[in-house]
């Protein structure tokens, strides 16, 4: 399988540039943030300067007019759509992205979704110009999560947020296995490395990999991994709203929705 990557935006169901706190990120690179409110959802849009070769990471499909819009706005070619997971909280809208630019759609190899163009695991990477954005197998909040890295950057999805973590009591989700992806995996990456998260819930709309080894209460400050699979396992949250039109969809890339 030829290695392929993709990264998108997020923001207040509108955009942010980024550029403000990119020291780390290499000037060949933009990133755009965007945000869905109604699933708190942060997707991101990243290109290549030289060559305008884009990829969006967790496109929602009620925003996707305004994807659409950014994306010819900043005369990009988009190449890639990226799933970090099969997400239960929102709608994806790869499909509709797809149809638009013929982007190719990325999902791991066990996310079980019978929609992607293209099947990545760890290692694998995607050409964007002349970077490249590797791809982390993260387990744990399900069994098919990835993180997307960059230099200086890495996007995690619902595997590592501001002072939180992705919740680990259904779709094949792991405490044991969240712990060592994100100990293992992201940890070990600099601690000035930028983090951008898959859900702003709280107006925290990135952090860096130090803040939260020290002050995430979930594992930061060296929690082991008993103290995290007891807390997790003891965690009692409400199922997402979506997630009975969400998760059917997305095994579809969002297709069910669609109207374009």
């Amino acid at each position: 399988m030829d290695s392929l990557v993709y990264t998108i935006s997020c923001h207040r169901n509108f955009i942010i540039d980024a550029a403000d706190d990119m020291s780390s990120v290499p000037d060949n690179l933009s990133v755009r943030q965007l945000f869905d409110r109604t699933s708190s959802t942060c997707s991101y849009l990243i290109w290549d300067r030289a060559s305008r070769v884009a990829a969006m990471i967790d496109p929602v499909h009620d925003q996707s007019q305004r994807d659409i819009n950014l994306i010819y706005k900043l005369g990009l070619q988009l190449k890639y759509t990226v799933e970090t997971h099969v997400h239960t909280d929102h709608i994806t809208g790869s499909h509709v992205l797809r149809q638009v630019f013929n982007a190719i759609v990325l999902v791991h190899e066990n996310s079980t979704a019978k929609c992607a163009d293209v099947l990545v695991k760890d290692g694998d990477f995607i050409p964007l110009g002349m970077n490249r954005v590797d791809i982390l197998y993260t387990p744990g909040h399900s069994n098919g999560d990835i993180c997307l890295l960059i230099p200086g950057a890495v996007f995690t999805g619902d595997t590592l947020l501001v002072r939180s973590c992705g919740r680990t009591d259904y779709q094949s989700g792991d405490p044991g296995k969240l712990y060592d992806s994100i100990t293992q995996q992201l940890f070990t990456l600099p601690d000035e490395t930028i983090v951008y998260p898959g859900h702003d819930h709280n107006g925290q709309s990135r952090t860096t990999i130090g803040a939260e080894k020290q002050y995430n209460p979930r594992l930061g400050g060296g929690r082991s991994r008993k103290q995290f699979t007891d807390f997790m396992n003891n965690l009692k949250q409400d199922h997402p709203t979506q997630l009975y039109a969400a998760l059917p969809s997305n095994l579809r890339c969002g297709t069910q929705l669609s109207g374009l």
